[in-house]
């Protein structure tokens, strides 16, 4: 198994992309970073249950942004505190890194700062980290408010939006935006501007209700 090491990498002779991104999928146990991941890749979702990720797997998906192809090897990770250890490894080689906590779990929104507490210590200082409130289609069993996450991110100076993998709210934006950010920090000329991730994020984002 090989992958990507300091930061993003022109592409070989044989390979069909431009520029490439390791991101990395972090949270508690149960929040959905895999069934993210398998929306966003195949475009399904795994309904029932399933086994849960044990240590780290990976899947790779290039996508098109404006006539630029990103390759994103994206990282699945588990989120038990046994495997902890084995994630901070990758932590420093990844470009981005999306935090995800479930809507209907108090315990995992409240561990989001401990997370980052871990990112700040073991990732690069410029990583794109963009915080994802998943599991939105769940409204009846919500406890933790958009409002609570918009108000985390923004202390935290994050982007951040809500997700569902059931219905594809928003999943494939979380994606395209790092991708976007990606392009931009790359292959962007002196002239233009930075890409603000969050502003980008919020002007594109859906909310959960408006597109069921």
């Amino acid at each position: 198994m090989s992958y990507l090491q300091n930061g993003p990498t022109k592409r070989p002779a044989s390979d069909n992309f431009d520029v490439a991104c390791k991101v990395m999928l972090l949270g508690d146990s149960g929040v959905g970073k895999t069934c993210v991941l398998v929306r966003f890749k195949d475009g399904a979702f795994l309904s029932g249950s399933f086994i849960s990720t044990v240590g780290i797997d990976y899947k790779n998906k290039i996508v098109d942004v404006d006539g630029t192809k990103v390759k994103l090897q994206i990282w699945d990770t588990a989120g038990q505190e046994r495997f902890r250890s084995i994630t901070h490894a990758y932590y420093r080689d990844s470009q981005a890194l999306l935090l995800l906590y479930d809507v209907t779990s108090e315990s995992s929104f409240e561990n989001i700062r401990a997370w980052l507490a871990e990112i700040y210590e073991y990732a690069s200082s410029d990583v794109i980290i963009m915080l994802l409130g998943n599991k939105a289609d769940l409204n009846k069993e919500r406890v933790v408010s958009r409002e609570q996450g918009e108000k985390l991110a923004k202390d935290h100076n994050v982007a951040f939006m809500e997700t569902s993998a059931k219905s594809g709210l928003n999943v494939d934006l979380a994606f395209m935006a790092v991708a976007r950010d990606i392009k931009h920090r790359n292959l962007k000329r002196a002239s233009e501007p930075k890409f603000n991730i969050e502003q980008y994020v919020e002007s594109q984002r859906e909310k959960p209700g408006c597109c069921s």
